[in-house]
């Protein structure tokens, strides 16, 4: 297998995951905040979904979807339109609403655009530097595994989250 097969599988996975975590719920499900002040699963769902966006378009050079395709407006949230959730204080988490069909459109959009720039890379592309910030300068591949990383760990607390609401086990088995 080469790297390109291994990171279409990998961020292959996460349209399942993402439609398995929103399949059943309701606004209020959504919503719901852990303990009252943990993530919702709409903020998780969004967020996981901006933050591939955001990089996987930056280290590619192109616009992101949330973006170019109007989403920024269909959501209308009363965030700034590059707000992709980092750092966010709990009135911000609060007011990351959508209704399950937007979030699943979002994410498959950006999954899309991911999976294009995935089809056109070889391993040589992977050690293109594309963020020079770090010491060492960060690569695509380096890159491509941290955002896999960060929404895998994303998706696993909406599918926890998910599974708290009915006491029952996360979402999508164990």
């Amino acid at each position: 297998m080469h790297s390109k097969e291994l990171l279409q599988e990998a961020f292959g996975r996460l349209p399942g995951l993402v439609g398995q975590i929103l399949d059943g719920l309701n606004e209020t499900d959504l919503q719901r905040r852990p303990s009252g002040n943990g993530n919702s699963i709409a903020w998780l769902v969004w967020h996981l979904g901006r933050v591939e966006d955001a990089q996987v378009a930056s280290a590619s050079g192109l616009e992101q979807v949330w973006t170019a395709q109007a989403f920024v407006s269909r959501f209308a949230l009363p965030l700034a339109d590059s707000d992709t959730g980092y750092g966010h204080s709990s009135g911000q988490v609060d007011a990351v609403r959508a209704p399950r069909d937007l979030l699943l459109e979002y994410y498959q959009a950006v999954h899309r655009q991911t999976a294009r720039i995935l089809d056109t890379i070889d391993d040589s592309g992977l050690d293109r530097v594309v963020d020079t910030r770090w010491d060492p300068p960060v690569t695509l591949g380096v890159r491509l595994v941290s955002i896999l990383g960060d929404c895998l760990q994303h998706a696993g607390q909406a599918a926890y989250a998910k599974g708290l609401r009915a006491g029952t086990a996360a979402a999508g088995g164990a």
